[in-house]
């Protein structure tokens, strides 16, 4: 089994309740890629500039992520963004925005790549996700992510592409806004009709649902004492999840099931530090215990009241 991802990798400087970072290694794939290591290796697909330093390449190469994917521009500057969250940790400002070498970005993945079983498609343009789609060799699990900005000027391509893959990614206002409805349960009913076999909705402190064949599953979030920065939560859920589907090497609900799971632990050791500081100050171990609480608190035991 072989994952790939492709997505933004970026520096981040940020500013929440607790403190501020600047410069931080960020991105949607480092994030992914760093969640979804903790299962297995990632084959990452993205582009930097020549800022992008060699202990940041090295980085990721020891967490077991392959780099033959990372397009390097010559004289080009990496992805930057920075924002500020609010007391709440909810809401954010985006300060600013440079895409520098992502903006005209085209994945093409290395031969090795396109025989992956797993695919995640970070998010972008939907025509770009598409062009990376139609390299893939066979037909690996595909899931893709998107954001409120394609909703509203690329719907076509997105609804063409979300009718092609496996499953779709979104937070709940995404989900709304695509399906042009008022109820999150319905929006998520109306998205399947487009093709997909899941609908993933994060409700970011409210945990994840899960639209499948069955009706829908709502698995709650880990409540947070040290929350510190949320920055990435949405993509290490991504990873962890992705990372759990690869290593069962499963793709049915009751493996979606864990996977969500080992998706909201993951990103809960995320938002415990500054950019990727979460992910990469936490081991195996801790990650598995972690894990093991979640499971305890969704286990009501024996029913002892019944009607």
């Amino acid at each position: 089994m072989s994952l790939v991802v492709v997505g933004s990798v970026a520096f981040d400087s940020i500013e929440t309740p607790v403190g501020s970072i600047e410069d931080t290694l960020g991105g949607s794939a480092v994030y992914f890629s760093l969640a979804s290591a903790f299962f297995g290796p990632v084959q990452l697909v993205g582009v930097v500039g020549e800022d992008f330093p060699e202990d940041r390449h090295q980085l990721l190469r020891d967490r077991g992520i392959c780099t033959r994917g990372l397009e390097v521009i010559s004289g080009g500057n990496t992805f930057r963004w920075s924002g500020k969250y609010f007391d709440d940790m909810d809401r954010r400002e985006t300060l600013s925005v440079d895409l520098n070498v992502f903006e005209n970005f085209q994945p093409i993945l290395p031969e090795s790549y396109r025989d992956a079983t797993f695919l995640f498609l970070g998010n972008g343009p939907p025509p770009t996700q598409a062009s990376v789609f139609d390299q893939m060799e066979g037909s690996p699990f595909t899931v893709v992510d998107t954001m409120d900005l394609w909703i509203d000027t690329a719907r076509a391509d997105l609804e063409e592409l979300v009718g092609k893959v496996d499953a779709l990614v979104l937070n709940d206002e995404e989900a709304l806004l695509l399906s042009s409805q008022k109820n999150l349960v319905l929006a998520g009913r109306k998205i399947r009709e487009l093709g997909p076999t899941y609908v993933i909705v994060k409700k970011g402190q409210h945990g994840a649902m899960i639209f499948h064949d069955g009706g829908e599953t709502a698995l709650p979030a880990l409540p947070l004492a040290d929350l510190v920065d949320p920055t990435g939560a949405g993509d290490s859920f991504a990873g962890g999840m992705m990372g759990s589907l690869v290593k069962s090497a499963r793709t049915d609900l009751d493996s979606l099931k864990i996977a969500v799971a080992w998706g909201t632990v993951t990103a809960s050791f995320c938002c415990e530090g500054f950019g990727v500081n979460g992910l990469l100050d936490v081991g195996a171990s801790a990650l598995q215990k972690r894990f093991d609480s979640y499971r305890k608190m969704l286990d009501l035991g024996p029913v002892e009241v019944l009607l």
